[in-house]
């Protein structure tokens, strides 16, 4: 694999000033290059790009390195080719840069591009709104992850953070039979997860609100609300509402399992889908809190896994996070106006 801190690229002639250049930052386990390379080569060329630039990422580096290095070569856009983790790293590695980022869905979940109601499985249009598209502010959300040993790690995330069976259902996911039969393979990581009876003990503070102490069996953050199989979680939650949506699962039984399971999977899915739908949705069962704001700050009484965008993070005592608004730029298609 390409060393991402010194990208063995052929860098081209540095263009015109006026010629934008596009990088492609790609998970090479996720993607299939050669297919890429005929179809940028050729969308650049009808659209007056310079030559694209290309970096790989490793198991060492998810992406940022790769970003960072295409940065240095004042790239105008860079295409993010991999799952969710990948896009995550380029993310937070392009924060506060003036550069748009353009989707290649590549991996199992692709939730960024599934909120965006982004099209999946067709590289040539991907790659086409890519270069032809129109850009496209959404939210980021920050993250302080406090460690055992008071060590502090800031982390950016476009999707969820989660603590609870959430992390739990990553880390039992097995990877193989995930790369077989895509997100089923987490049916049998959630039943994994649903035997272990532990919850999470903790304080947590919205915004200014009083903090509360409570337990929970898991604790997810979302800059987006829909999940894979069109499972729709966070029915509130926006890319660019400017807030944080928090789910609190709290259940006491196989009773409050089933009130979860049909309020997202039915009511959140299904019903709340059409105005008539709507009118039979059900009030927020105590098994299942919804809060929403632009600052969460939580602390735990004991180390829990955490997981950013699907991705295991090791284990947190406290995290801080909060929601940049319009903090990420995104390449998508321009609407029609017929």
């Amino acid at each position: 694999m390409t060393d991402t801190q010194n990208p063995t690229v052929s860098t081209p002639t540095p263009p015109d000033t006026a010629t934008k250049v596009a990088a492609v930052v790609y998970n090479p386990i996720k993607v299939d290059l050669p297919a890429i390379q005929a179809v940028v080569a050729a969308e650049q060329a009808a659209a007056g790009w310079g030559e694209t630039l290309w970096f790989e990422t490793s198991e060492d580096d998810p992406g940022q390195g790769a970003t960072e290095a295409a940065l240095a070569q004042n790239v105008s856009m860079i295409v993010v080719a991999g799952g969710d983790g990948t896009v995550r790293a380029v993310a937070e590695a392009v924060h506060e840069k003036d550069v748009s980022l353009a989707l290649l869905p590549s991996g199992t979940g692709n939730l960024l591009a599934r909120n965006l109601k982004l099209t999946l499985d067709d590289l040539e249009h991907s790659i086409h709104s890519a270069f032809t598209g129109e850009d496209r502010q959404i939210d980021l959300a920050m993250i302080d992850i406090r460690r055992g040993d008071s060590k502090v790690d800031t982390h950016a995330y476009v999707v969820m953070a989660g603590l609870g069976l959430d992390a739990k259902m990553l880390a039992n996911t097995d990877e193989e039979l995930k790369a077989k039969i895509g997100w089923l393979a987490y049916v049998k990581a959630i039943a994994i997860a649903l035997r272990d009876k532990n919850q999470l003990r903790l304080k947590y503070k919205l915004d200014a609100t009083p903090v509360k102490h409570i337990r929970a069996h898991t604790v997810i953050i979302g800059n987006c609300g829909t999940l894979q199989a069109n499972v729709l979680l966070m029915p509130e939650a926006a890319v660019d509402d400017g807030q944080l949506d928090i789910v609190l699962l709290r259940p006491e039984g196989f009773l409050s399992w089933a009130q979860i399971f049909t309020k997202i999977v039915w009511e959140n899915g299904v019903l709340s889908r059409t105005r008539l739908g709507q009118k039979f949705t059900t009030k927020e069962v105590k098994a299942l809190n919804y809060i929403k704001g632009e600052r969460f700050t939580m602390t735990l009484n004991h180390p829990e896994a955490i997981e950013l965008d699907g991705d295991e993070f090791g284990e947190a005592v406290a995290i801080r996070t909060w929601v940049v608004p319009n903090g990420l730029t995104i390449r998508v298609p321009v609407e029609s106006t017929d």
